[in-house]
């Protein structure tokens, strides 16, 4: 009969019949063995969301998925996790959440481990299998920074040191002078202002926008091609900021040929760039990358990011946005008191919130130049200054911490002197990186580093201050420490 047969139908009936043979195979070995062979594999980790992943603070949580249900008290008493991170974990059927109490500390490796729980049978009172033993790994991002180098070969270039690897590079080309820059929120690009060189300090007036990789090159020493973002042919560009997603760059410019022409300008992606047609001075974009909040006269106002768009929200208590909470549900501003008769010629510090919070910290004598809100949004870590009793106005500054809850001001570090400086609190919330600029007017005019008010810059030191944990004894004082780095405006990498 299989003589009869077309060559391809013999082909198929073989293929059959082995087919046929493996599956009674495998149905005779099932049922032999029964249904304990499932059950004797015992229960596992299907999946597990940090699994070879690079995770920086905004990743607060990691997910642990089982094949069946387990036994809920044993995997809580036996999950582990090395060096170890605190957290709180909460159950969605079979799913495990792991809830960081902080950030994970950068520039290390991690593993996660399970073994000895059992799986769980619903109103059975008998114990269930032991499950096979997990591992997983996954690593923090690099603990890396960015600064504006001052001296040599590095004047005016942007430069990346990456302390987890121990490797600096320089990242703009030599005919470019940075004058500010912001990371993009996954620390793989830096958004950059900067003029040619050859304009010296002309090149205020001609800023454009750029984008660079923030992939360290192979030779310290080779730079990269600089992307155009923006260009300053018909406007003059000054104050930038970047959205916390990345999409969104609010920049304000003038109009070369009608200085009366100042306002807000919105850059994405794809489009052309668009008037905010709205006035005002200094801003920020809110954390969610919808609306911006720009000092407006005597007040702060809180406006969508659309062009021509009515203000959602005026605070005519305040005259600055420092800084906005991780969330975006408060922010740190400044009442100038310039209301008060009794209060005027002081600052005051402000809680604020979305629900209609409004907190006063702090009142000084003085000046408060930077607030920033810690990982967790619990304190505040400022740099303020004191008005010293003298004949000749001064101003003596320092670094301290404040409870947002208690209000609690705790001083960290009194400076000896202050000028422009910059201060960047770590993501993980290890130190706060800041500048020490050293000006000179004899300096030739043409430099093209200066600082915001157009002092040329001779020097700058960059330093590294580590305050001491929330619950170290009182008294306990925090760490100093100067970097070996010549530069100024560090910012660390998300």
């Amino acid at each position: 009969m299989l003589k009869s047969l077309q060559p391809i139908d013999r082909i198929s009936l073989t293929l059959i019949l082995i087919f046929s043979l493996a599956i009674g195979g495998l149905v005779w070995g099932g049922t032999a063995c029964g249904t304990d062979c499932f059950l004797r594999m015992g229960p596992r980790v299907r999946e597990f969301s940090w699994q070879n992943k690079k995770v920086g603070a905004e990743d607060k949580a990691f997910i642990m998925t089982f094949d069946r249900p387990m036994d809920r008290k044993e995997v809580e008493k036996n999950i582990a996790i090395a060096p170890p991170l605190s957290g709180k974990i909460s159950w969605a059927g079979r799913r495990l959440a792991y809830t960081l109490d902080t950030p994970a500390p950068y520039g290390e490796s991690y593993e996660v481990t399970l073994k000895d729980a059992r799986e769980h049978f619903r109103g059975k009172a008998e114990a269930g299998q032991v499950m096979q033993p997990f591992s997983g790994q996954f690593r923090s991002r690099d603990r890396a920074f960015a600064y504006i180098g001052t001296l040599g070969h590095e004047q005016g270039r942007l430069i990346i040191n990456n302390l987890t690897q121990n490797k600096k590079a320089i990242l703009t080309p030599s005919d470019l002078v940075v004058m500010d820059f912001k990371f993009y929120p996954e620390g793989d690009r830096i958004l950059f202002s900067a003029a040619p060189k050859s304009l010296g300090d002309r090149g205020l007036r001609e800023l454009q926008l750029y984008q660079i990789s923030t992939q360290l090159p192979e030779n310290a020493s080779d730079s990269q091609k600089a992307e155009l973002v923006l260009d300053s042919k018909d406007y003059q560009n000054n104050q930038f900021d970047l959205s916390s997603d990345g999409e969104t760059i609010v920049v304000q410019r003038i109009n070369r040929k009608n200085p009366a022409d100042f306002d807000l300008w919105m850059v994405r992606s794809g489009t052309e760039p668009k008037r905010l047609n709205t006035s005002g001075g200094e801003f920020l974009i809110a954390p969610d990358g919808q609306t911006i909040a720009v000092a407006q006269g005597q007040g702060i106002g809180i406006l969508p990011l659309k062009p021509g768009a009515e203000a959602i929200d005026f605070l005519p208590k305040f005259g600055k946005v420092l800084s906005f909470s991780r969330d975006g549900s408060a922010a740190a501003m400044v009442n100038f008191n310039m209301d008060n008769a009794k209060l005027r010629y002081t600052r005051s510090l402000f809680y604020v919130n979305n629900q209609g919070v409004q907190k006063e910290l702090l009142g000084i004598q003085g000046s408060i130049l930077d607030c920033q809100f810690n990982a967790t949004d619990t304190h505040l870590y400022c740099l303020l200054t004191q008005l010293l009793d003298a004949e000749e106005y001064q101003e003596k500054p320092y670094f301290a911490s404040i409870n947002i809850k208690t209000a609690k001001v705790t001083p960290l570090l009194a400076l000896p002197d202050f000028r422009d400086v910059k201060v960047s609190l770590a993501p993980d919330d290890l130190g706060i990186l800041f500048d020490q600029i050293v000006t000179d007017n004899t300096v030739n005019s043409a430099d093209p580093l200066t600082t915001s008010s157009g002092e040329p810059i001779r020097e700058s030191r960059l330093w590294l201050l580590i305050p001491p944990p929330d619950d170290s004894p009182s008294g306990t004082k925090p760490q100093l420490e100067e970097l070996p780095l010549q530069g100024f405006r560090p910012q660390w990498q998300p």
